[in-house]
């Protein structure tokens, strides 16, 4: 199980580990992810990961854009979306995670 122990502005503690970027968790593992605008490609790997859920943190602020060719994208898979701000988009991965649930995540760390 992976827990996102902690995430301020640009940080996060996951598992004891600290980063300090934009990332992607998929099936555990933690990956690197830089952009301010989400394109369907960014998302592609999360649904071949083929999660229950995929949860998109929009940022600090929320001024990540998900447009509608994503959301429609990621539904048409049969995956659940949840767009949150990242602060509460952590804290929704990680009640999902110890729910039991196959979850993924992208999140933006800043803005």
């Amino acid at each position: 199980m992976t827990k996102i122990q902690h995430y301020s502005f640009g940080k996060y503690v996951i598992d004891g580990r600290n980063y300090e970027y934009d990332i992607k968790i998929i099936k555990g593992k933690i990956s690197s992810w830089h952009d301010h605008n989400l394109s369907l490609k960014d998302v592609k790997d999360l649904t071949e990961a083929k999660p229950e859920i995929i949860i998109i943190g929009t940022g600090a602020e929320g001024v990540i854009d998900v447009s509608e060719e994503i959301k429609n994208y990621i539904e048409s898979k049969g995956i659940k979306l949840i767009i949150e701000k990242t602060g509460e988009a952590c804290k929704k991965y990680n009640k999902l995670e110890k729910q039991g649930k196959n979850v993924a995540a992208i999140l933006h760390g800043t803005c």
